[in-house]
């Protein structure tokens, strides 16, 4: 083992021992090198004659760059062109904390570690199961998913994932099923892996203050019996909440510095909060109980995550960093969100409002949704993806078929006055379906 990752093995150890248990066999292996790049970073502070440390070119004293590539920038080649840290711009991760803890209340007088940059939700997902999932993990998980949870955790790291019922039959956060699948897969397991994704891809769902209540509690308690439990949020579409009864914030902010046998790992990004899907920038966060100065155990995780980052992508675009910290730091940007905010609701409002409608009775049911970009129906005569590909083919429509049953509609990207035709057209795509099935048996 390189004696840097020993080093930091030690600082964690000594804080939290559990944690250090936690990190997968590659995870206790990582490090952020001291080479080239460190040597880097103190000639740029140093070096005030000639730095002839860094793997760029120069001319006049700025990266060297094509004008027709520069047509497209706003920004200065120092701000676009070169490279950013595998940490991250330290402006931005400092700023994204800021508004983290804003939008979280209950992390205030919390100590969390400062925000690393990935390469949006995806690689942080990668990331985090480079840090923290051994070969044969057990990952719990809804009947809901985002089918890349698959790639990212079987297919990719060895990790296998058992599934629990998201809903009850009344509608809401099915809790007993939640709780009985952790507390099964805990009797042979010291680790217990459990992913939060709210609001829900793909049902659009967030569970109401007493559920999210809950849910901690199920998780603390089996803490206290002794396992470690290892809490990754995905807080993809945070913010776009559209009903009083949810939560507001991230189960993070309940989670973080709760229980020493907790760690509460938050995995965002300014891609859909932003809506800024290309620019691809996300961040890891880490939340837990250390002794001593918590700030040298986060640094230690800190360390190993940008070493992750540093040895798969190197770092993150320096280009759309700066545009995400120039953004977050303009006096319009709270007017801006609030906006794009309402169009969204509104939109998911129309979709409650439309959806009342009797005719569509016999069709579907309608999984509670109250959050995000998305919504699903439980059709109840015909098959999803047969439904698909018929109103693709005749209509020009798309959905997701997840299933045999289940299609998932993005309201997200229809504008609102078109909305009762979107649903409309679903509906007389099950019409035509179920005529076709009468006529062959006919």
């Amino acid at each position: 083992m390189n004696p840097i990752a020993q080093e930091l093995n030690e600082t964690i150890q000594n804080a939290n021992p559990t944690i250090y248990d936690m990190l997968s066999r590659k995870g206790r292996n990582l490090y952020f090198p001291k080479g080239i790049l460190s040597q880097s970073a103190e000639a740029k502070e140093k070096a005030t004659k000639y730095n002839a440390t860094i793997g760029i070119a120069t001319e006049n004293g700025v990266p060297m760059h094509l004008a027709s590539v520069m047509s497209y920038i706003p920004l200065a080649p120092d701000q676009s062109l070169s490279y950013a840290p595998s940490f991250g711009l330290l402006n931005l991760r400092r700023t994204w904390q800021e508004h983290m803890l804003r939008k979280n209340p209950s992390l205030v007088g919390k100590a969390v570690s400062l925000p690393i940059v990935t390469n949006a939700i995806t690689h942080g997902l990668s990331v985090t199961a480079d840090m923290w999932i051994e070969e044969n993990d057990v990952i719990i998980l809804p009947d809901k998913i985002w089918g890349n949870y698959l790639l990212i955790f079987t297919v990719l790291h060895g990790a296998e994932i058992k599934q629990y019922p998201l809903f009850t039959s009344e509608g809401g956060f099915n809790l007993s099923a939640f709780e009985a699948t952790l507390r099964k897969e805990a009797r042979n397991r010291e680790k217990v892996v459990v992913l939060l994704n709210f609001p829900n891809n793909p049902t659009g769902y967030t569970p109401t203050v007493s559920e999210a209540q809950r849910i901690v509690e199920i998780v603390v308690d089996l803490a206290e019996g002794g396992k470690n439990v290892l809490v990754i949020t995905d807080d993809a579409y945070f913010g776009l909440f559209y009903d009083a009864q949810s939560i507001r914030e991230s189960l993070f902010s309940l989670l973080a510095g709760i229980h020493q046998r907790i760690m509460a790992i938050k995995l965002d990004a300014a891609t859909k909060e932003n809506y800024v899907w290309g620019l691809r920038v996300g961040f890891i966060t880490y939340g837990t109980v250390f002794k001593g100065n918590p700030k040298d155990a986060y640094d230690a995780l800190e360390k190993k995550t940008a070493g992750a980052v540093r040895g798969t992508i190197s770092n993150s675009p320096h280009l759309s960093q700066s545009i995400i910290l120039g953004s977050l730091n303009s006096e319009n940007y709270q007017t801006e969100k609030e906006e794009k905010f309402r169009i969204m609701r509104n939109r998911a409002n129309r979709v409650k409002e439309v959806l009342t409608e009797e005719k569509y009775g016999h069709a579907w049911d309608v999984y509670p949704f109250n959050s995000g970009y998305f919504m699903c129906l439980r059709l109840k005569t015909v098959n999803a993806e047969e439904l698909r590909l018929h109103l693709l083919n005749a209509y020009g429509v798309g959905v997701i078929s997840l299933g045999e049953t289940d299609i998932r509609v993005a309201f997200s990207c229809v504008e609102e006055d078109n909305i009762p035709e979107l649903f409309d057209t679903i509906f007389q795509g099950i019409r035509d379906l179920e005529r076709e099935r009468v006529a062959m048996q006919s």
